[in-house]
């Protein structure tokens, strides 16, 4: 089975990602995921790359598993099923682990795992009418790939619990309410509002972008005294960089700086 993994490079430092297969809503297959993880790993490598933008095609972001396939998968061993869901959810790792930023562009309906890709994000912009559930439970199932990880972290646990028991979904403007969204934009201007987001991302210079990054998540999970030490050694790092005495320059000069990402 081929991709629905469309992976397109700007020359703007943009490289989208577009979940690609609106005759099912956009529903990922297991080709999907090993797609995605190895889009990112490129786009990691790839200097041309500065931000990745993860978004659906269509008027739907994504309706997670594609359930008409998914009694083939139910019907494997335990130990096959477990390896194939364990390969597929390296993918979410790499969403964690890649050092640029992933701008999650939700285009429609976020469903499910869809759902959950979006919450892997590290920032969500929301089209007005775009919606978020996860209805795991409706088909005796539980959240997958992260999402009893994402859930309670942006929402608190009981907010997640009841969107998890009720399978209710959030608009976009109560997602954003709840903290699940950075930011909603009208209709006709979601493109070009990522667009000009992701942007305004690129043009930071690579080091701090990754840094900061890996600095933010940690302090999620660690104590203060661990992430001082971690900060310290960043910056320390960076003070020595040329784009670090350009940006010093810049501002005092009062223009923009031409960071070169050494």
């Amino acid at each position: 089975m081929e991709s629905g993994v469309r992976y397109e490079i700007g020359d703007d430092g943009v490289a989208t990602l577009t979940l690609d297969r609106p005759d099912k809503r956009n529903a990922v297959m297991p080709p999907d995921w090993r797609a995605l993880e190895d889009h990112l790993d490129a786009g990691s490598a790839d200097p041309r790359v500065r931000v990745f933008v993860l978004t659906g095609a269509g008027a739907m972001f994504c309706s997670g598993g594609d359930l008409k396939s998914m009694g083939e998968r139910l019907a494997q061993s335990p130990v096959r099923r477990s390896r194939e869901m364990l390969r597929m959810t390296r993918a979410i790792q790499r969403f964690r682990e890649t050092p640029k930023p992933i701008i999650g562009a939700v285009n429609g309906p976020a469903i499910g795992a869809g759902c959950v890709i979006a919450l892997a994000c590290d920032v969500r912009l929301a089209t007005a009418s775009a919606s978020f559930s996860v209805p795991f439970l409706r088909v005796g199932m539980q959240p997958d790939f992260g999402g009893a990880y994402f859930l309670p972290r942006l929402l608190g646990t009981a907010r997640a619990l009841e969107l998890l028991w009720t399978g209710d979904a959030l608009t976009a403007d109560e997602a954003a309410r709840l903290g699940l969204v950075n930011r909603v934009l009208p209709d006709a201007e979601f493109a070009p509002g990522v667009r000009d987001f992701a942007r305004k991302v690129a043009r930071n210079p690579a080091g701090p972008l990754a840094l900061s990054k890996l600095t933010v998540y940690h302090g999620a999970e660690q104590t203060l005294s661990e992430l001082l030490d971690i900060e310290a050694l960043a910056q320390t790092v960076l003070s020595k960089s040329a784009d670090a005495q350009e940006g010093v320059r810049a501002f005092v000069e009062k223009r923009r700086p031409a960071f070169k990402d050494e």
